[in-house]
């Protein structure tokens, strides 16, 4: 009995994270089907993290009414750069970069995710960087891989692969019904891969400043509602400062309207809550580990529903990109079977002396 209650323990959060990839996947391709309509794209953010927030506040009020802790100042600030750094800034380079890219391009790109995060987390003291040790050099080497990957897959093609069998082009479908000029949509890899890049390295901050928020309000449905409610705030404000034209803000009953409602109520709200309870259960580093689930789902999806070419350097560097991704896993899971009195030989950094601790539980600094 105990034996199958920590087996079910050790795949709740994997089922989880599973589940989150392939909700990923239906957004992305709606996304870029999104991308070709015309709408404005902050616009559109706007509009998801508003349905993000009219979900989620309900939710956690008759969920946690009772169990979640005193709101203090201290939480409100943690909310406040959760919003404006895992939702607002993020989903709003994230959608540019797609924009400009395609959804494999920009699946591959996001498994960068675990060696940013790790460099994150070894800023803000939550990893140390332990050269004497097989593990800490496998996370390094696995990082320097990762980006390296990434650059094979934005700036080398090569022959290109056909891998579907159904003539299916629901982009070129969108493009064309809504009258929008192929001048409007551009391919740019280099500068998707920057708004990409910006995009994760969002995110990686947010998952450290999420692990020591989830410990101070450990309630994931409150802390995703107040996540959404300042994103929400911050991204109409953005979306109003670019877009006068009220006529972009008008949404009909199309994809639009059901992309934003899905991307809000789903991906913002329940799959936040799957990743902020897999936060707290393993870490953030765990959470970034089941990317290339997304990538090979999204390189499927592209290829059968958007008439997307796979060519020898996507496919090159994804496969590089996941090997750079897995070194910085394998590193990562030897450390953590070290007893806690083993001694590790760290490399020592002078601190940057940047202590924000009394702001948002954070220790800003190298390692000393």
């Amino acid at each position: 009995m105990v034996k199958n209650q920590e087996a079910s323990s050790c795949l709740k959060p994997v089922i989880m994270m599973v589940a989150t990839q392939i909700l990923y996947t239906v957004m992305i391709i709606l996304y870029k089907l999104v991308a070709v309509t015309g709408m404005n794209l902050n616009v559109f953010v706007a509009y998801r993290l508003m349905f993000s927030a009219a979900f989620m506040v309900p939710l956690a009020h008759i969920l946690e009414r009772k169990s979640r802790p005193k709101l203090t100042w201290v939480v409100l600030f943690q909310a406040f750069l959760c919003g404006l750094i895992g939702a607002a800034v993020p989903q709003n380079l994230y959608i540019e970069s797609l924009a400009l890219t395609s959804p494999t391009f920009l699946a591959a790109v996001s498994n960068l995710l675990p060696a940013v995060t790790f460099v994150v987390a070894l800023c803000f003291r939550q990893e140390k960087l332990t050269l004497g040790s097989y593990s800490g050099i496998a996370k390094i080497v696995g990082t320097a891989v990762g980006i390296g990957g990434a650059m094979l897959f934005t700036f080398y093609q090569g022959p290109i692969f056909i891998i579907r069998s159904a003539h299916i082009d629901l982009l070129r479908q969108y493009h064309n019904s809504s009258n929008i000029s192929s001048s409007s949509h551009k391919n740019n890899p280099g500068l998707g891969f920057l708004a990409g890049f910006g995009s994760i390295l969002c995110l990686a901050v947010w998952l450290t400043i999420q692990a020591k928020m989830s410990k101070r309000y450990p309630c994931p449905y409150s802390s995703t509602a107040l996540m959404s409610i300042m994103g929400s705030i911050q991204s109409v404000i953005f979306a109003l400062c670019v877009e006068r034209d009220w006529n972009q803000w008008k949404m009909g009953w199309d994809i639009t309207l059901w992309t934003a409602a899905y991307s809000g109520i789903v991906i913002s709200g329940v799959t936040v809550v799957l990743m902020t309870w897999c936060v707290q259960k393993r870490g953030p580093l765990f959470v970034s580990i089941f990317n290339p689930l997304s990538l090979l789902m999204v390189a499927f999806a592209s290829s059968l529903l958007l008439g997307e070419k796979l060519n020898l350097g996507r496919v090159l560097g994804g496969i590089v990109i996941v090997c750079g991704l897995y070194m910085v896993l394998w590193g990562q899971s030897k450390e953590e079977l070290l007893p806690s009195s083993a001694t590790i030989e760290s490399v020592p950094v002078p601190s940057l002396g940047c202590d924000f601790s009394n702001l948002f539980g954070i220790n800003c600094g190298f390692e000393t």
